[in-house]
């Protein structure tokens, strides 16, 4: 909600849940999928020469780095200078293990991966690095790159279709999926999962919309597109994900939509809903 986001001296904030759930439920590799529709390119904010057949996967490592290091709140030193501290600390094992979930899913696509990083500037980029040029071996037939944040957030903009799949870092992640998931359109098309040590969570990457509570307006088709990465990841029911796919596809296509998507007719979250249900039940 809004009221959160403007008090820095808050004692207690909804990200802190967030954080510590992941943290417990060992959700360290977010899988979010940026992928266009042919009818809906126009509403990108990107030329539709760019954004046409855009299609690649950003792996976000989701339980280390600056959001979980050693931090110090805002405090008035020796000096009496007002200062904080936030660490960006990694570990070996942590880097390995999702640079091979990076290597797993480009196997899987197109055969390329870029690994996104600040090595010129950062000691944990360095190991990320480093990690990787010690692996990228045992996958001679993967095609690795290295970019650093900076330009790969240039060039997700000047032409997305360079990128099969990406892997980064906890923060850099976050950043870089936010500005990734515009590129379809709109928030409200893309899913995302969270891997586990011990199970997965599979939502929208959009957060809370405070603003639509009650209005029944929101977009439905990134909760619906994220069942069928549940579907397709957590019991390889694969043809049953490629159903749900088909139907959201089909929905947009007809202009069954919510208001984020046309400037026309709208439909409310329900009757979207409904419409995508209807056609699952035509396939069943």
């Amino acid at each position: 909600d809004p009221k959160f986001d403007n008090d820095p001296t808050a004692k207690v904030r909804p990200e802190q849940g967030l954080l510590a759930m992941r943290k417990k439920l060992g959700l360290y590799a977010n899988i979010r999928p940026v992928e266009t529709f042919d009818c809906l390119v126009h509403k990108s904010p990107l030329k539709d020469e760019l954004v046409r057949g855009a299609d690649f996967v950003c792996i976000r490592e989701l339980t280390g780095g600056m959001y979980f290091g050693e931090k110090q709140e805002p405090t008035v030193n020796a000096e009496g200078i007002e200062d904080a501290l936030d660490t960006n600390y990694y570990s070996r094992p942590e880097v390995e293990r999702i640079l091979r979930v990076g290597y797993q899913y480009a196997r899987q696509r197109r055969k390329h991966l870029t690994v996104v990083d600040k090595a010129n500037v950062l000691a944990s980029s360095r190991l990320w690095r480093k990690v990787a040029q010690e692996i990228m071996g045992e996958y001679p037939d993967v095609e690795t790159d290295f970019m650093y944040v900076d330009n790969a957030a240039m060039r997700m903009i000047q032409n997305p279709r360079d990128f099969d799949v990406m892997v980064t870092e906890n923060m850099f992640g976050d950043i870089l999926t936010d500005e990734a998931s515009v590129i379809s359109g709109s928030m409200g098309l893309l899913p995302s999962a969270s891997v586990g040590l011990h199970t997965s969570l599979f939502e929208p990457i959009h957060g809370s919309y405070p603003q639509a509570a009650g209005k029944n307006i929101a977009n439905p088709m990134a909760a619906i597109l994220s069942v069928a990465m549940m579907f397709e990841t957590a019991f390889n029911m694969m043809e049953e994900g490629k159903m749900i796919r088909d139907a959201v596809e089909k929905a947009i296509a007809d202009g069954i939509v919510t208001e984020d998507l046309t400037s026309e007719k709208a439909y409310s979250t329900t009757e979207v809903g409904d419409y995508v249900a209807s056609l699952l039940k035509v396939r069943s």
